[in-house]
């Protein structure tokens, strides 16, 4: 049988550990097929954000709508958009599938990748459409509780680690895999962050990189 297709609209990270690169590893370890769309390019690595490129409206809608007309997703993740305008445009393309909205606004590092025209258009558009949300507590605060979808925040757990970076993205990532494979939202989020501990374990010990290390996105143990 066909894998369930998923669809990721975020941010791509230089560094492998968050954004694009963590959600399709997520996907793949989770038996979905990932398919994505570039909404922004960034140049960060394990100790920070270096500078941010948002893609072009139109850009972005055309990869939308190749993916959207062709592969027909089961449910949306988004991550980083960027702009109010690509954040109004998920909302008209994506309402009425599953979907998981990861409000990427403040970096693990601290950075701010998005301002308060791009959190307004996420209340005014994105969360009254959204099947769950997944917020930071940091983004919990900066977005108000809305009104309209199920909201789980993400922590990074109890393991003792500071490979963390792409924590957040991975699980909204496998919140969506688990939710399109036809999970209730309580068992999705459940299996989620047991996948999130998982990994966090599993490079809890790495040594890559000069700042918060990536979480683990490979399976079984490596030397």
């Amino acid at each position: 049988m066909n894998p369930p297709v998923v669809l990721t609209i975020a941010g791509t990270d230089s560094g492998g550990a968050a954004g694009i690169a963590a959600d399709l590893t997520t996907f793949a370890a989770l038996g979905v097929h990932g398919a994505c769309v570039v909404a922004a390019v960034t140049a960060q690595d394990t100790t920070g954000v270096r500078a941010i490129h948002p893609v072009p409206l139109d850009v972005v809608a055309a990869q939308l709508d190749a993916v959207l007309e062709d592969l027909d997703p089961v449910a949306v993740k988004t991550g980083m958009l960027g702009t109010p305008e690509v954040v109004r445009l998920v909302a008209e393309r994506c309402a009425g599938r599953i979907l998981v909205v990861d409000p990427v606004l403040v970096a693990t590092s601290g950075a701010v990748l998005a301002d308060d025209s791009v959190v307004q258009a996420y209340r005014q558009h994105l969360l009254p459409v959204a099947t769950v949300i997944t917020p930071n507590e940091e983004e919990f605060l900066a977005l108000g509780e809305p009104d309209h979808a199920g909201v789980i925040v993400t922590r990074g757990g109890d393991i003792d680690t500071t490979n963390d970076h792409g924590t957040g993205c991975t699980h909204s990532s496998a919140l969506a895999a688990h939710l399109a494979h036809g999970a209730t939202i309580p068992i999705a989020a459940e299996r989620a962050a047991a996948y999130v501990s998982q990994q966090l374990h599993l490079g809890k010990n790495w040594t890559l990189g000069r700042g918060r290390g990536p979480v683990a996105h490979i399976q079984g143990e490596h030397s």
